[in-house]
């Protein structure tokens, strides 16, 4: 059961990891649109939601709820949608970084789901 705990606990930091990143970058995205660059309305969307999707599954993971799997599946949903409209966004750090960690938690979620099954 140790174990067990144990990658509840990874996935949980690797989605808490990820929901300071998308809202870091959402606060990023808002200070772009606020200077006029339209292009960023849907990214800072997608950056706070996906946050409050991550903050859930963090939650989950660490309570290991019998209903976190269903939260792994939407959450790695969720991440695949953000990384890949900051992923459009050429040359910008803080979306290349918001787009690294919501693979990252992805994969981990991803991971989790495999772990459970096993």
């Amino acid at each position: 059961m140790h174990e067990h705990a144990e990658h509840f606990m990874k996935c949980a930091k690797a989605c808490a990891d990820c929901q300071l990143q998308c809202d870091s970058c959402f606060t990023h995205c808002m200070t772009l649109l606020s200077e006029g660059k339209k292009e960023h309305a849907k990214t800072a969307q997608l950056c706070v939601d996906c946050a409050e999707c991550c903050k859930s599954c963090a939650t989950l993971c660490a309570r290991e709820s019998p209903l976190a799997r269903l939260m792994l599946e939407s959450c790695a949903k969720c991440c695949d949608e953000c990384a890949a409209a900051c992923e459009k966004i050429a040359g910008d750090k803080h979306m290349a970084a918001c787009a690294k960690s919501c693979r990252d938690c992805a994969k981990s979620c991803r991971e989790m789901i495999q772990h459970q099954a096993v």
